[in-house]
């Protein structure tokens, strides 16, 4: 009877531990993105308060200083007051998609607001940075800056999707051209020609 219950004591253990393992990640995971929200939160009061920013141009300056942060080029971004003026800031209303690309998503104001990426270990002299928030009421549904050092999958896709574009463009603009000629001649014709062709070829 040991030898039975012994496996089963095994499996319960293992279980138990594997259920401490899971609910420790979720803890720790949880606090991260608690402590993210609240620094987000903390920046755009102090932009509001502060700096007299419009708070959906404070919440652009914010999402904008985290994302920033991430990249391999900066530190951080700083926002000075003048970041906040009408110079270079805005909030245009929009009914359209944010983008061509991958962010086709219809938003109904755009804002814009500027700041200065400090570099990494402090060297090298801040860039003027441009940053595009696309919203939906007060959420945010898209995003974009001018990062110097774009994602490589992001590089990669350009000069593929370029290519692509071509030789589609080419095809389809056969096919546009033959559509209209067989539309317009009729479907006889069509037909005639795939037979005279057929003729030709045996002789």
């Amino acid at each position: 009877m040991d030898r039975t219950n012994a496996p089963r004591r095994l499996l319960r253990l293992v279980g138990r531990l594997a259920a401490i393992a899971a609910g420790s990640v979720l803890v720790c995971t949880a606090p991260a993105s608690a402590d993210q929200l609240e620094q987000h939160n903390e920046l755009v009061n102090r932009f509001v308060h502060d700096l007299h920013a419009d708070p959906l141009v404070a919440d652009c300056a914010a999402h904008a200083n985290f994302v920033a942060s991430t990249s391999t080029a900066f530190d951080h971004v700083e926002f000075p007051p003048s970041s906040f003026d009408s110079a270079h800031s805005s909030i245009t209303p929009w009914n359209d998609s944010f983008d061509e690309g991958k962010q086709r998503v219809k938003v109904d104001s755009i804002v814009t607001v500027e700041g200065l990426g400090v570099p990494q270990s402090g060297s090298g002299s801040p860039m003027d940075l441009k940053f595009r928030c696309g919203y939906l009421g007060t959420q945010m549904l898209a995003f974009s800056w001018n990062d110097p050092v774009p994602p490589a999958r992001a590089r990669g896709a350009p000069s593929g999707s370029h290519k692509k574009k071509g030789s589609k463009g080419k095809h389809s603009s056969g096919k546009k051209s033959t559509g209209k000629v067989s539309a317009a001649t009729g479907k006889s014709t069509g037909k005639s020609t795939s037979k005279s062709s057929a003729k030709k070829k045996p002789q």
